[in-house]
């Protein structure tokens, strides 16, 4: 019995670091040798090795840029497109992007939580030479961003404290957010039902962002505009508008009923 619950123990542990290289060289973005990927998780090489072997046979990892380097696989490609087929959330996301893309010429956004960081999930380009740097799946701390205001708002404010890494209040200019600051934002934006502010990440621009709320009133997403600063302040409640309307109707196909169905359900 207790050989078997450590053969069970030891393939625990061997998926969750495969899941763990997966995930660095998602987030590294480029080709890295097994020795690399073992420093820099802090596993050991042999079983980073081991792993590695066990995801190219099935697909998972490729050779990519000579010398032994990996990446993530064309397989995980074909999993993506099986998960983006049934996902409704993400095709009715797409659909309101390419909406307020036709609305507004701005680039339109789906974000969402990646652990205990905000990211980019899908992307439609505005219809102008303008165009914005943010990159799809890249992770970026949460105050710096319009959406994270809204994303962390079902959190009490001792959970957002734990929740969100204290060097993540620094921005990139090197001025710190104050937490009470923050947490005093993300109330007024779940109030205001959207959230607006010149970009902390992108210079020269004005970010938007509204809620997608699920049916228990938690927000799982947002749909986002990011603007060049002086057209999205002189456009800025027609960008409301349309961002608000097009999260809402997401929210209502989610089953979610509105501003008082989340008061009801805070209540119970």
């Amino acid at each position: 019995m207790a050989d078997a619950e450590d053969i069970v123990s030891r393939r625990s542990r061997g998926l969750d670091r495969a899941f763990d290289i997966l995930e660095f060289l998602r987030q590294k973005r480029q080709p890295m040798r097994p020795n690399e990927i073992a420093s820099e998780i802090g596993a050991p090489r042999s079983s980073v090795y081991e792993l590695v072997n066990l995801l190219l046979r099935h697909g998972m990892l490729d050779y990519q840029g000579g010398e032994g380097r990996v990446f993530l696989g064309r397989k995980l490609y074909f999993l993506g497109s099986a998960y983006a087929e049934q996902f409704d959330l993400m095709r009715e996301c797409d659909r309101m992007l390419v909406r307020l893309v036709e609305e507004t010429r701005e680039t339109a956004q789906m974000c969402l939580l990646e652990g205990n960081k905000y990211t980019v999930a899908m992307m439609r380009e505005g219809l102008r030479p303008f165009r914005i740097s943010s990159s799809v799946g890249e992770l970026v701390p949460i105050p710096w961003t319009a959406s994270g205001r809204l994303l962390v708002s079902h959190l009490s404010e001792a959970e957002m404290l734990d929740f969100i890494p204290p060097e993540d209040f620094i921005l990139p200019s090197g001025r710190r957010i104050e937490p009470a600051d923050f947490i005093a934002q993300v109330r007024q934006a779940t109030k205001d039902g959207f959230f607006t502010f010149n970009s902390e990440v992108e210079n020269f621009t004005h970010c938007f962002a509204a809620p997608i709320y699920q049916s228990d009133g938690v927000c799982i997403a947002t749909l986002c505009l990011v603007a060049p600063r002086e057209d999205g302040l002189r456009n800025r409640s027609a960008y409301i508008e349309s961002l608000v309307g097009a999260s809402r109707e997401i929210s209502e196909k989610l089953g979610f009923g509105g501003v008082q169905d989340r008061a009801n359900r805070a209540s119970l």
